[in-house]
């Protein structure tokens, strides 16, 4: 995320030194506005920034460190609006959300995004409500989303919206249900007839909270409708779809400034793990280069079990790391979200994350590969690799559709991953500048042909 803006950051800071003049300063001012409106900011937002940086860098004296700390505190600044981050769980439970948003903005979607973080993340019990009855197969998506990840769905075609409503929120109390998510239907643009029946539902539902999800992709248009939602029904927050395809990411450093209302979600993925809570300081860490230890730890916390975690450390640092492990590893990976925003919150990866892109660990080939191969294991010899004679190898490279010279390789580089995870275990940072030289020379567990 934010690749451009944190690029452009970059740009700027080398503007000026530790210690310069007016000239520098206003140098840095130049570029820092360039990045911005490259970035798509909004201009009104752009001079504001950098009319506030230019300022407070003066006030406490030009030079690198200050200007960055000006940068830092106008762009939290800019990103914070009054009211709830992230997401605020009511004082007397169930949580009821309503979701709202024109059609073709991610709205379904995003609304099973949601439902499946405060599951997996906020170990929650969730329900959806259906109520949407406007655009043709919405329930049917809905429902394979609920399926998906495993959450209550309220749905019926052929009643009216306000009954579904209705009938999800009594039996929503009446099961002790944490978190409602009420899917309600948009239209093509803004018309009255949209504004009657969220009007109504929000009445009947009584929300605590009413999203407006707003399609990133769509730039300043995003910022406008929201404008025209926040004015009309009245919204607590701004929900970005479609992130990932936006990577200047312009609209997100300005809607929550020009709508007044803070921005809590963002999607950056297709899958139902990809989206993150929007909390204005950890992503101005993000795009400072600093990374965000606080979401990677609260993602990993939530997916990964401790015991489990700590009998995997006890099986590396005995050498004892096996191919059942490491499908059990990719598994919770992929529960993880993307390879690529995951890196991003991690200090001094975002270069990285950049170069490695979206690696899919379904979708991409070298992993279906591996796990062919895994596949076309016995028992023995998942949880023995030693036992793979060449012959044992000739029957995986059949059974898994590649040459016995993939499987040699891929055996010989799980074989060092293996070994090098055992050494990081013991080593502490020595280690770990072992991993890094490792990775700088070009290792990795590729499957492809050369």
């Amino acid at each position: 995320m934010f690749e451009s803006i944190t690029e452009g950051l970059k740009n700027t800071v080398n503007k000026i030194r530790y210690r310069d003049d007016e000239k520098a300063l206003k140098k840095a001012c130049d570029e820092l506005k360039k990045s911005l409106l490259k970035s798509d900011v909004f201009h009104k937002v752009t001079k504001e920034i950098v009319s506030a940086v230019e300022s407070g860098t003066r006030e406490i004296g030009i030079g690198r460190d200050n200007f960055l700390r000006v940068v830092k505190k106008e762009l939290t600044s800019i990103l914070t609006v009054k009211g709830n981050q992230g997401f605020v769980f009511a004082s007397k439970p169930p949580t009821v959300v309503l979701m709202t948003g024109l059609q073709g903005s991610g709205k379904t979607t995003t609304t099973g995004k949601l439902a499946n973080f405060l599951k997996t993340q906020k170990k929650k019990k969730v329900m959806i409500i259906a109520a949407d009855l406007q655009r043709l197969a919405a329930v049917e998506q809905l429902r394979q989303i609920a399926q998906k990840i495993e959450v209550e769905l309220v749905a019926d075609e052929n009643a009216t919206p306000t009954q579904i409503v209705t009938r999800g929120l009594k039996r929503a109390e009446n099961e002790l249900y944490d978190v409602v998510l009420i899917d309600t239907a948009g239209r093509l643009a803004i018309d009255e007839a949209l504004m009657d029946e969220l009007l109504k539902l929000r009445d009947i539902a009584n929300p605590d909270e009413i999203f407006y999800v707003a399609d990133a992709m769509s730039g300043q248009d995003a910022v406008r409708t929201a404008l025209s939602f926040n004015e009309k029904i009245g919204i607590s927050g701004v929900i970005l779809s479609k992130f990932d395809g936006d990577s200047k990411g312009g609209v997100a450093l300005g809607v929550s400034h020009q709508v007044g209302v803070p921005l809590r979600f963002i999607g950056v993925g297709e899958k139902p793990e990809d989206i993150e809570q929007f909390i204005p300081e950890r992503i101005v860490n993000r795009l400072m280069g600093a990374g965000d230890i606080e979401s990677l730890a609260e993602k990993t916390s939530a997916v990964i079990d401790e015991k489990q975690a700590k009998k995997m450390t006890q099986k590396i640092k005995k050498g004892k790391f096996n191919f059942n492990d490491f499908l059990d590893q990719m598994d919770q990976m992929k529960k993880l979200g993307s390879m690529k925003s995951l890196l991003g919150m991690i200090p001094g990866m975002g270069a990285m994350a950049k170069q490695i892109g979206d690696m899919d660990l379904d979708n991409s080939e070298e992993i279906r590969s591996i796990k062919a191969m895994i596949n076309s294991m016995t028992k023995k010899e998942r949880e023995d690799p030693d036992l793979l004679s060449n012959s044992r190898k000739r029957r995986l490279a059949l059974g898994a559709g590649l040459d016995q010279m993939q499987v040699n390789r891929a055996l010989k580089q799980f074989k060092s991953a293996a070994k090098l995870a055992k050494q990081l275990s013991g080593k502490g940072g020595r280690g770990m500048q072992d991993m890094m030289k490792q990775m700088q020379g070009g290792g990795g567990f590729p499957m492809g042909r050369r």
